[in-house]
């Protein structure tokens, strides 16, 4: 059981660094790492930037918090696809029935066809800095994507993965170039600063709940599944999930910092992070522009591959269906086509005229705050059911992080999602 003491046991296979075991460290590492450096994806990265160019480096003591959270999340999915052996969809099915499922598939589907379109998008306007037109580099990159996926092994596409997160480098080599001082970041870190105006309330929430998304916890308990990580091997498969969760809001802290050292000294407007790219140009020269706006592509088509290659796992599992990079199209049709299609479709919107794009990506943000707080309740719902996981279930103490991250969420989703559907009800709140 995951007791209070428990908790200490993330750091334990670090106590005995031994060459076999660094070896099944690196064997196992993946997962874990590469889902939390997705969930820096295009919209992820306008989120960070328009909040340091709005607000500073008011809100990077949301970081910590966060790190926590999504550690806490991804470490029950994880947990709970080295035990079971099964993917989140699969477990939502068996426990809750076909019905259910059903309508949470169609929900995360509506909702991951909007980011998909969002990652095509993010890598049209990274490369329109680099003036390639998007004709050119959304057809180019949708089927490299197509390629990578349908013709690579498990092994060889999370080895390009792996690769695809090492470019996120790019962005605190940009925010050191930046030339920030460091000493009031450390202090603005550690101590919380609140605003009583509804765009910066809007904003800590966008910011959090743009760390952890309903697809993050079934992609990384299929992928957990598919690289066969049994409960055995699954302290590795912990330093991996924690590893990743640090790595990515350390990537999320320097674009903060970068836009507010920059563009919020400046007094500049941004409204994407395109535009921070561009505007860091005059200030800190053509090198961290270029490394900003290669970071914001490398994002889009790391994301471009993961939300497609997620959303085809989770459906064929919630619904039964053969499921697997490692697969081909006559072992798993449903899999792969339901992959080529949302290719298809995110990137013939981008390039089609006059598509709503901005009411598409609308109600698929609408879609995936309310999906995430009913996902998040499965969760402990199943990573606590003794039958299913015997001693792996949560302890008093885990319980107590997860219930409150689960609460936190749920609030923040309901507000925001409340404010999207009905403009201007977060300023009445804050003002009330």
């Amino acid at each position: 059981m995951f007791t209070g003491i428990s908790l200490f046991k993330f750091l334990k296979p670090l106590k005995s660094v031994t060459p076999r075991n660094i070896m099944l460290f690196l064997a196992i590492l993946g997962p874990g790492i590469i889902t939390a450096n997705v969930d820096n994806d295009a919209g992820g990265i306008t989120t960070y930037s328009l909040a340091g160019a709005n607000y500073g480096n008011d809100l990077l003591w949301t970081m910590l918090p966060t790190t926590i959270a999504l550690v806490v999340v991804q470490e029950m999915c994880a947990r709970m696809g080295a035990v079971t052996g099964k993917g989140l969809a699969d477990l939502i099915r068996e426990s809750f029935g076909v019905k259910v499922t059903f309508y949470v598939m169609i929900a995360l589907l509506l909702t991951n066809m909007g980011n998909s379109i969002s990652e095509f998008a993010g890598i049209a306007a990274s490369l329109e800095i680099f003036g390639i037109s998007k004709y050119v580099s959304v057809p180019i990159s949708a089927v490299v994507v197509w390629l990578l996926i349908v013709k690579g092994s498990y092994k060889t596409v999370e080895k390009v993965f792996l690769v695809a997160c090492m470019v996120y480098v790019a962005y605190p080599i940009a925010a050191v170039m930046a030339g920030p001082k460091w000493d009031i970041i450390l202090k603005a870190s550690v101590i919380p600063t609140f605003r009583s105006d509804s765009a910066f309330t809007m904003t800590l929430i966008g910011l959090v709940g743009t760390t952890i998304a309903p697809w993050m916890q079934f992609y990384q308990q299929s992928a957990v599944v598919e690289k066969g990580i049994t409960a055995e091997q699954y302290a590795f498969t912990r330093l991996d999930v924690i590893f990743g969760c640090i790595m990515a809001i350390v990537v999320a802290f320097f674009i903060v910092v970068a836009c507010a050292a920059t563009i919020n000294v400046q007094g500049l407007k941004v409204e994407t992070a395109a535009d921070a790219a561009m505007a860091l140009k005059p200030l800190v020269g053509r090198h961290a522009s270029t490394l900003f706006a290669f970071g914001l592509f490398n994002a889009s088509l790391f994301a471009a591959c993961i939300l497609p290659l997620s959303t085809a796992f989770y459906i064929c599992e919630g619904m039964g269906w053969e499921s697997g990079v490692d697969k081909d199209f006559e072992r798993a049709p449903q899999f792969f086509w339901l992959f080529t299609v949302i290719i298809v479709i995110s990137a013939g919107l981008i390039l089609a005229p006059n598509a709503p794009l901005l009411k598409i990506m609308f109600i698929s943000q609408v879609v995936n705050g309310a999906m995430l707080p009913f996902i998040l309740i499965f969760m402990q719902l199943l990573v606590n059911d003794r039958k299913l996981m015997g001693s792996f279930v949560n302890g008093p103490v885990f319980n107590i992080i997860a219930w409150l991250t689960v609460i936190i969420m749920i609030v923040m989703t309901v507000v925001m999602t409340l404010d999207m559907i009905l403009p201007g009800a977060l300023k009445g709140l804050v003002t009330f």
